[in-house]
């Protein structure tokens, strides 16, 4: 495999059913359910991570971040359960109609859309909500059409208007208007947005779906049916180096708005504890996204993102 420089902090060592109104729209849900309850569900089911960090957040928040978190799960899923790019594309047409409905106090029968409106009605710059919510069903609408990137700035464009808007909605939840606290959620959601589509790659045999860029891949000399066969080799590992490489640049980047941003912000930003952790696995894997170590929970995060909540450090 070919030598690549890095940046200092990471350094390599490699030698479709029918159309069917809102039952179609949501996960299994049990009517006896409270829709708090079933929001919390969802994100520890489908985004553990995030999850451990958002029981972190002061109560405040906590049950309007797990609602917006609900809600990137509930519209991201439709990429994951749709083969048809219609039906895939009616499904976001109806979360762009719920957020509609939401603000016009309008809600309709969905644990999810229920707790968004509990949790946003006290909350002022509902447009601002508005925005980023539509924002995370908007960015899913290309994809549907397309089977991969063109470029890693693509990429980058999509994880900042899929994953930064979270951010966002929790900052502004929190109370919390601050440039720089909006510049380290951009640079952190485009972070996490980028692992996070390299973290799907294991499951490219199922979907055909290989998330990344069409640049990348050519320069590095490999295919996207090599990548679903799991066929990618150290070519994969070198695409892989790539995008994690502009991940931590990103990750850095957040970091280092730390000083400049409101002491309450600093659990907002717990997620780039769980990045931090992959991108080392990651690295010790030697960027193989195929290992199976990297599946594996932590048994020790939960601890250390205690640990960094109480010392405010991100």
């Amino acid at each position: 495999m070919s030598s690549i420089s890095f940046i200092p902090i990471l350094k390599r060592n490699i030698c479709r059913p029918k159309f069917s109104p809102i039952v179609l729209f949501r996960s299994k849900y049990d009517q006896n359910t409270a829709p708090a309850e079933y929001c919390a569900g969802l994100v520890r089911k489908f985004d553990y991570e995030n999850f451990i960090c958002t029981l972190l957040l002061n109560s405040g928040i906590r049950s309007l971040a797990f609602a917006v978190r609900a809600f990137n799960i509930e519209v991201a899923r439709v990429q994951d359960n749709v083969s048809d790019m219609k039906i895939g594309r009616m499904r976001l047409q109806f979360w762009l109609e719920t957020i509609d409905s939401v603000f016009k106090d309008e809600v309709r029968d969905h644990p999810v859309v229920q707790e968004l409106h509990r949790t946003l009605q006290h909350h002022k710059s509902k447009e601002l909500f508005k925005k980023n919510l539509r924002s995370l069903v908007t960015s899913r609408i290309e994809p549907i059409t397309s089977s991969s990137f063109k470029t890693l700035e693509d990429m980058e464009r999509y994880s900042e208007s899929s994953v930064s808007p979270v951010h966002y909605m929790i900052l502004q939840g929190a109370g919390i208007s601050n440039v720089h606290a909006d510049h380290a959620a951009s640079h952190l959601g485009k972070a996490q947005g980028l692992m996070n589509l390299v973290r799907s790659l294991p499951h490219s045999t199922k979907t055909r779906v290989v998330p990344l860029p069409q640049e990348l891949l050519i320069k590095h000399g490999l295919s996207q049916e090599k990548v679903i066969r799991g066929q990618g080799g150290d070519n994969l590992r070198e695409v892989v180096f790539d995008v994690a490489s502009r991940a931590k640049q990103h990750l850095e980047k957040a970091r280092s708005m730390k000083k400049k941003c409101p002491s309450g912000s600093a659990a907002i930003f717990l997620p780039s504890i769980c990045l931090d952790s992959y991108l080392s696995k990651l690295q010790l894997s030697e960027f193989d996204v195929l290992d199976s170590r990297l599946q594996k929970r932590s048994a020790v995060l939960p601890l250390k993102l205690y640990w960094n909540k109480l010392l405010a450090r991100f």
